[in-house]
């Protein structure tokens, strides 16, 4: 499954659960990120025993996009199937600032940032 803009692209990749995020999402609220969402949706229905989530290369998400990365961290915890791996850089501040308050939400999230 992929999701593509002029600027992004989110890629899940079903043979390893890993959702790839790459490029620069400004998409504009819920409106704009229900295909995002949609995406997230299917793949905690599938409940693998792992989801990765592969941000290296997102140099960035608005405020509507962390509210969106959010709500796929809510449902992973609420479903409580699946283990949830997010995968970082420092390169890209907002990641170091923005990734961590998702272990707020899901303490048993593992966060790698390199």
């Amino acid at each position: 499954m992929e999701i593509s803009g002029e600027n992004y692209s989110v890629v899940y990749d079903p043979s390893n659960a890993t959702i790839t995020c790459k490029g620069s999402l400004r998409l504009y609220g819920t409106e704009g990120y229900a295909e995002v969402m949609a995406l997230f949706n299917e793949v905690v229905e599938q409940d693998p025993d792992t989801i990765t989530l592969k941000l290296h290369d997102l140099q960035f998400l608005n405020s509507s996009g962390i509210n969106t990365l959010s709500k796929f961290v809510i449902q992973v915890r609420n479903q409580k199937g699946s283990h949830l791996v997010v995968r970082g850089t420092h390169k890209f501040p907002w990641q170091g600032k923005s990734l961590k308050n998702l272990q707020r939400l899901m303490p048993d999230l593992q966060l790698v940032l390199e």
